[in-house]
Parts: structure tokens; sequence; C-alpha cells
């Protein structure tokens, strides 16, 4: 039904749209169902999450895993947006926020990883040091996008009077912000581990090394999905390949698996 320059549904059209809504749930469910009948550890476990872990860490991290269950296929899903676990769009996503008030997830908070303001080296040549947090209204900003947050930057700073005075760069990938970083676009927050390359770049520098920032990590389920004995043998494992590895998200040492 034509309503101004919009369409909008009918009474009918919005019963069929709830009755459609109902018949997808329901379709979500009996698929949950079944995979938390099946114990075995042979199929397709999919897991979720951000760039820099999924990445760059998981791979080399599922290793041992995959060496000991060969017949567990590992898929991993590289995506900044929290996947649906509902619908089954993922079985396991490692990303920033827990499983919140939605009963139907369960999640463990591993650790709070950390993260530090990034130039490089030639853009402090050129801009100069900040020396203070007051400063960095001088200074120009690189950011990345994520989700519904316009720029990723830390909470403590998000006043006016402590905002890069010009955004010359913003991407919604990491990567992209490192590589931006890296070119001397400006001064960035970035996760010390989550370098493309590894490791922090010769050519890049911390500004202002005493203020430190952190970000809590999740491993999250569907908890209908998470009695699967396959989904639950690879949830138990990156949880505790995170926690044994968590120098390395909180400080950006050498990871336990390069």
């Amino acid at each position: 039904m034509p309503y101004g320059n919009q369409l909008v549904p009918t009474v009918f059209g919005e019963a069929v749209l709830i009755r459609i809504r109902r018949m997808q749930e329901e379709a979500d469910a009996i698929d949950r169902a079944r995979a938390s009948a099946d114990q075995s550890l042979a199929g397709t476990v999919r897991i979720s999450g951000t760039e820099g872990i999924c990445d760059l860490w998981l791979p080399n991290a599922l290793k041992a895993f995959s060496q000991d269950h060969p017949e567990t296929q590992l898929e991993v899903i590289v995506d900044k947006r929290s996947v649906n676990l509902a619908q089954r769009e993922a079985d396991i996503a490692i990303r920033w926020v827990g499983p919140g008030n939605q009963n139907s997830l369960i999640g463990r908070k591993v650790f709070s990883a950390g993260f530090g303001l990034y130039a490089a080296q030639s853009y402090l040549q050129a801009r100069g040091r900040p020396l203070c947090p007051e400063d960095l209204p001088k200074h120009d900003g690189v950011m990345v996008t994520l989700g519904n947050t316009s720029n990723f930057w830390p909470e403590e700073l998000e006043g006016d009077q402590l905002q890069p005075g010009m955004i010359t760069f913003r991407s919604n990938s990491f990567h992209s912000q490192a590589h931006a970083l890296a070119a001397g676009y400006g001064i960035g927050l970035f996760a010390h581990f989550s370098w493309p390359s590894g490791a922090i770049p010769a050519t890049i520098e911390r500004v202002l090394p005493q203020m430190n920032f952190f970000e809590d990590l999740w491993v999250v389920a569907h908890e209908d999905v998470r009695k699967s004995a396959r989904i639950r043998a690879v949830y138990d494992y990156i949880v505790r390949a995170l926690v044994d590895d968590r120098a390395h998200f909180e400080t950006g040492g050498t990871s336990l698996y390069t």
C-alpha cells in the first residue's frame, strides 16, 4: 500500500510477515536442536570473529586441534558485525560484546585486550609528538568504523577537547587502518596484537604510551548448539587457547601460536 513516497504493508501483509517470522524462528530452533543432538566430532564448525583475531591468530591457534581431530572441519568467518547465532550464521563467535540480555546465548569473557595510540615515525617527525592528551586536537586522526560506532576512539578521550583536530583517514577495516597509520596519515587507536605483519612495524611508535585502553573479548555460542559435542570441543579449545595466550592480547607480546 503506498503511503506518501513509501510502500507500507497492509494489515494482511503484516499478519503474513508475523507468520513468516514465526516459521523462520521454528526452522532455526529445529536446526539448533538437530545440532545439539549431534554427538559426533565429524562435521563442520563455523567460527566468526573480527580482523586481527580470526584471520591472524586463530588459524595458528587451531592447528593443534585440527591435527588431533582431522574429522572436524573448521570454517572461519571474518566479519566485524555480530553474526546471528540463533539463525546459525555461525556456531561460535569471538567478539567484543558478550551475550547481553539474550538468554539463549552463553558466553565467556576471556580477558580484556589492550589497545594504545599509534603513529608513524614519519608523521611524528613532521608534526611533533603529543606530550599529553590535551595535545591531540593539534593532530590528525586515523579512525576505523565498527558497526554503529562512527569512530573507534577511547571513551576516556571522547570529549571534543581530546579528539584529533581532523580525521584524515577513516575505514571499516582494521588492516586498512594499520596501513594508513604506517603511511603517516595521523594518530589512531589500535590493538597491540592486531598488526597485519604479526608485530608492530619498526616504522610505527606508541603515542602517549602511559595511556592504556582495554576492550573485553568474549567467546559466545547459542546454548542449544553448545550441547553439540563437536561445537563444545572447539568452543572449549578456543577459550583455553585465548586464556593461555592472554599476554599476547594484553600487551602485544609474542604469541604462543606463531
